[in-house]
């Protein structure tokens, strides 16, 4: 069976893991006590799974379904699809303690072939996680059976193809298994891009992408994942839908907002139709110094209510910045600029890029310094490969992982402090500093996000040290007014805090639909819904 390309413990391609600069190491050492050796990492053959569950009639059963080849019992492909790459993920593959994983590995190739796996899974009690690229942070690919006799991955890579591209429209239909790249691939072939570029884009799926409301890096130009989709389709356990007619409707609530950001609990995403563009003529680039959060944050905010329209703008805060979290090939080295760094970029005609890049400058000005286009350069070069970095940072000892959230401009500088302020207070009791980063990822006209970076010594079990540290940072930002997650979705991780987030009568709305297209509840058991 063909098998994810990410390593089994760790974030992406082993081939691109970045070992810590000294730079990185004196800073661990000064600031967190971190100093320890290495950790020897495990062998996957070392790693031990809890048997399959499955009887051999299952397998039979389900074999016939797809093809004896796209099935596997197989503990090395069961062990690639045995959660996403969270740092609670990674920490509970390098353990020597018995692990969870699904019981079986489907790689269905057609509508059918799912329907018929859904409709025997109903029938004999076996839960159904979908998997594309393995990219979620939250617990989102947790094989849960719940109270089922067993759990199997039913993985999306075979649906990998650009299905229609209606170029007079600028909209392209491309299957769920398709990854970011290659859907850039296969889009530029006719002169065409979607502009999607989360921090996973290198490894995660356009159904990823749909299923947890995604957002990417070029937000600001392109807008969420959820503004691209003209329609989709999934299946469900009683039925295929078939959303989106036209460009917009009337008719009745929007159904395609209901399976964007579902998570897999209400139905297997196939296909997604979205909007594109041509692929960009020109791109300018600048960097600017601004001489503290607050004022870097006022200059983003003008911006965007202003409507310049930059396609990427982001804010360091004074501690991102001081260790050059933003060029991640220069993190702990030699400071780029006091205050608070942002980036700006800009895409379009060479004309459109240029007007749009002067009315931005003119407004930024008044606020901060030009420190010209290198360090934004420099951030695009490094714009995914963070996690590879968290990945050297736990072998070292250290505990690293991040959080984000959003809310209005003006509740913007109370809700960083809060979550701060939790961050610290609870490692703080776990008997190690923290160093807790952040930035503002993506802006409207009404508000922000803030994504968190967290740097900490490990101490006890790192496990327990890090879900009580996002526990009081996900209380702190209920209790400031935040939304519980902007672009990481809900998964398991943040599923206590949905009461919160949407209320009871929300909460019955969402039981409502699950117990519709899915009254067997095998679709992702113990996700997104309270």
């Amino acid at each position: 069976m063909n098998r994810p390309p990410m390593k089994w413990n760790a974030w992406g391609d082993p081939a691109a893991a970045k070992p810590l600069s000294e730079g990185i190491r004196t800073l661990l050492s000064q600031a967190l006590g971190v100093d320890a050796p290495d950790a020897p990492e495990p062998g996957a053959e070392e790693v031990r799974l809890r048997p399959s569950t499955l009887t051999a009639a299952h397998t039979e059963a389900l074999a016939a379904l797809v093809g004896a080849t796209n099935l596997s019992t197989d503990d090395a492909d069961r062990l690639l699809r045995a959660g996403g790459k969270s740092t609670l993920d990674l920490l509970r593959r390098n353990s020597s303690e018995l692990q969870d994983a699904p019981d079986a590995v489907l790689t269905p190739g057609t509508e059918d072939e799912i329907a018929a796996i859904l409709a025997y899974c109903s029938q004999h009690g076996i839960a159904v996680v979908p998997f594309g690229g393995g990219t979620s942070v939250v617990g989102g690919l947790d094989p849960d059976r719940g109270a089922l006799n067993a759990v199997i991955s039913l993985d999306l890579r075979r649906f990998d193809q650009l299905h229609t591209l209606d170029a007079e429209s600028g909209e392209a239909e491309l299957g769920a298994g398709v990854t970011g790249p290659r859907a850039e691939e296969l889009l530029a072939q006719h002169g065409f891009s979607l502009g999607h570029f989360p921090q996973s884009f290198l490894f995660a799926t356009i159904g990823g992408f749909a299923a947890t409301r995604s957002s990417g890096q070029d937000s600001a130009g392109y807008g969420r994942f959820s503004d691209m989709v003209r329609g989709l389709r999934a299946v469900t356990p009683i039925g295929v839908l078939d959303l989106g007619r036209a460009p917009e409707s009337a008719a009745g609530p929007d159904l395609r907002h209901l399976m964007v950001g579902s998570e897999g609990v209400f139905g297997i995403i196939t296909r997604v139709r979205l909007r594109v563009h041509p692929v960009p003529a020109s791109t300018r680039y600048e960097a600017w110094s601004f001489p503290d959060f607050a004022t870097g944050a006022a200059a983003l905010k003008a911006v965007v209510q202003t409507g310049t329209g930059p396609t990427v703008i982001r804010l360091s805060d004074e501690a991102e910045t001081g260790v050059n979290l933003a060029t991640t090939d220069q993190i702990g080295e030699e400071q780029i600029t006091g205050g608070c760094l942002a980036v700006t970029a800009f895409e379009g005609t060479d004309s459109h890029t240029a007007s749009r890049h002067q009315e931005t400058r003119e407004l930024l000005e008044q606020f901060g310094t030009s420190l010209g286009e290198a360090p934004a350069r420099a951030w695009e070069h490094g714009r995914f490969n963070a996690p590879y970095l968290r990945d050297s940072l736990l072998a070292a000892g250290a505990l690293c992982e991040t959080l984000e959230t959003a809310t209005s401009w003006s509740n913007l500088h109370a809700l960083k402090q809060a979550v701060t302020a939790a961050l610290t207070g609870a490692l703080a009791e776990s008997g190690t500093p923290a160093l807790v980063l952040c930035h503002i990822s993506h802006v409207y006209p009404t508000g922000a996000s803030l994504y968190f970076t967290v740097v900490a010594g490990q101490r006890g079990n790192p496990l327990e040290q890090w879900q009580k540290a996002k526990a009081a940072a996900s209380e702190a930002i209920m209790a400031a007014g935040g939304t519980i997650t902007h672009h990481h979705a809900v998964g398991a991780d943040h599923r206590p805090w949905m009461g919160q987030e949407i209320g009871e009568v929300g909460v019955q709305i969402l039981r409502a639909v699950k117990q519709c297209v899915d009254p067997a509840g095998i679709l992702n058991p113990g996700k997104l819904i309270p």
